[in-house]
């Protein structure tokens, strides 16, 4: 393996997670002889699957559900169905309540207008309006330009404004989503499950509360046809998947690389430099998919950028909350009090436990803000085992909880290997309350995960940001920090760059239909193209 590092190549790519792996499949099968290189022994990023309860129970310990993932371009393009599997659960998003009944969205909408009906009526009549609205517009825009280089914003208005179902998006892009959810529906329960699906991992007000939303991320609350799914055996087998796609391409993985520094000679970016002193060039460009600050502060430096880029990176902006992530095997799957109301609750992908009203979720957001332990117990879960049988031995389950957590909440004088365990069993205890079977008895084995532990594991996850950058108006779609730098030959294919963190693959393959196309080879692939998406959509108006 060492020999991998003693000759050169046509491109380096820092960074072996997903978009690294993507970016360097498109580039290595133009023919390009390509080095992907990472800090960790391991590869994959944030698509880690770990035995780190028992044997045979295997917890994903970052990214569990992928949203739409085989329906996108790269899936397609790099032929992956042969060699990753999804799982697409007929139940999405479930709720349950304290009263015993139970809110589940579902793929079917018949199937859901009727479960939002058991609560409002004037509900279900308005999810059947905005779901004719919203399907279309995420078939023919949202995912379009998920996957395509952000037009500018007074290009990507001028077309959108052309058609009404464009001028819907709009009117949605501009406004705040907890309002455009507030102001549409009447029930609490309801609303709770609206704003669970728009959040992230059960951060309903903190990704809710934006003044806008460019991105109109409201409107998958209301797409049926387009959701999350489940990677069978675990989050790291599409990370196998991709990396037997890279080598099998001609392209060449080395880990455990310790760079000191990316080289720039010219103005132009030429290789890397080891902390060892050996110096590995790049003949045609070099690739960063770990986050920027590392990037340009500590591996070019701050002397070499140009105070634009300076202020741009001085003002970029993480996410404000951290994730305290705890991992359980199981002898049995919890099951809800509420099957009795919907048994589909006990098998939906998704479950938001804990909120009962909007003002528990007042309440959380203050106290996350505030830097304080959340009084309100209130996470996100999911019936892994369940819906997918391969991460647990045979008659045996795993789930977890994601609570959201300040970076440094104040413990009140505990350690924070006490605090763990204390909050641990708060969420049991809540979990309980719902679950009957969830006692310390079913609980075969619990791992807690938390910022203090991953921000190590993963420098690039600054301050315990698992999207490395903010998803907020100011950082996404045409504000997003870029792909190009003024640094000649070298790129951005990371979660900086559009559409942001989490696992999309976005960044990694537009960016390498953006390098193929700069270095002059010759694609043999069509990327998406968002200007040429809108455009089509005013010409079929």
């Amino acid at each position: 393996m060492a020999g991998n590092l003693e000759r050169t190549y046509d491109g380096i790519i820092i960074g072996a997670g997903h978009h690294g792996m993507i970016l360097g499949s498109y580039l290595a099968k133009c023919g390009l002889d390509v080095l992907l290189v990472d800090r960790r022994l391991e590869y994959g990023g944030g698509l880690s699957t770990k035995e780190v309860t028992k044997p045979g129970f295997y917890h994903n310990l970052h990214s569990i559900n992928h949203f739409h993932i085989s329906h996108t371009p790269w899936f397609d393009d790099l032929g992956l169905a042969d060699k990753v599997t999804y799982i697409t659960p007929r139940y999405e998003f479930g709720q349950a309540h304290r009263d015993g009944s139970a809110l589940v969205f579902g793929r079917d909408l018949e199937e859901t207008i009727a479960n939002v009906a058991r609560f409002s009526k004037k509900d279900a009549a308005t999810f059947r309006e905005w779901n004719r609205k919203a399907e279309e517009i995420t078939r023919r825009v949202l995912l379009p330009e998920r996957y395509a280089e952000p037009l500018p914003r007074e290009e990507r208005e001028r077309l959108l404004a052309r058609t009404s179902v464009g001028r819907d998006f709009l009117d949605v892009t501009h406004r705040q989503p907890l309002d455009v959810v507030d102001e549409l529906f009447e029930n609490e329960h309801v609303k709770l499950l609206f704003l669970f699906k728009v959040s992230l991992f059960g951060t309903w007000l903190t990704d809710t509360l934006s003044k806008t939303s460019p991105m109109g991320s409201v409107i998958r609350a209301f797409d049926l046809d387009s959701g999350y799914q489940l990677c069978q055996g675990g989050s790291f087998n599409l990370a196998r998947g991709l990396m037997e796609t890279f080598i099998a391409a001609g392209g060449t993985f080395q880990p455990q690389v310790d760079i000191e520094r990316i080289v720039v000679e010219g103005g132009s970016a030429t290789g890397i430099t080891l902390r060892d002193g050996r110096t590995v060039r790049a003949r045609q460009f070099v690739a960063s998919a770990i986050d920027v600050h590392q990037t340009f502060e500590s591996l070019i430096g701050r002397a070499q950028m140009p105070k634009a880029l300076l202020e741009k990176l001085d003002k970029f902006q993480y996410t404000g909350w951290t994730l305290f992530g705890l991992h359980l095997a199981l002898h049995e799957s919890p099951r809800f009090t509420a099957e009795k109301f919907d048994p589909n609750i006990n098998r939906t992908l998704k479950w938001s436990i804990g909120a009962e009203t909007m003002q528990d979720l007042f309440t959380a957001f203050e106290d996350v803000k505030a830097g304080r332990v959340p009084r309100i117990v209130q996470f996100g879960s999911g019936p892994l085992s369940a819906l997918d049988p391969t991460q647990a031995p045979p008659g045996k389950h795993t789930t977890y909880a994601w609570h959201v957590m300040p970076r440094h909440p104040d413990l009140g004088g505990r350690t924070a290997e006490t605090f763990k365990e204390e909050f641990a069993e708060a969420i049991l205890d809540t979990w309980a309350r719902y679950c009957p079977n969830m006692t310390r008895k079913n609980v075969i084995g619990k791992y807690v995960y938390t910022a203090d532990e991953y921000a190590v594991e993963f420098p690039n996850m600054r301050n315990g940001d698992i999207f490395m950058g903010a998803f907020n108006a100011e950082q996404v779609m045409y504000n997003h920090f870029g792909y190009r730098t003024p640094v000649r030959n070298l790129y951005l294919a990371g979660s900086s760059g559009h559409p942001g963190g989490a696992i999309s693959g976005g960044a990694g393959y537009i960016s390498a239909g953006l390098i193929a196309r700069d270095l002059g080879l010759k694609l043999w692939w069509k990327p998406w193209d968002a200007g040429q998406a809108l455009s089509e959509l005013s010409e079929a108006a």
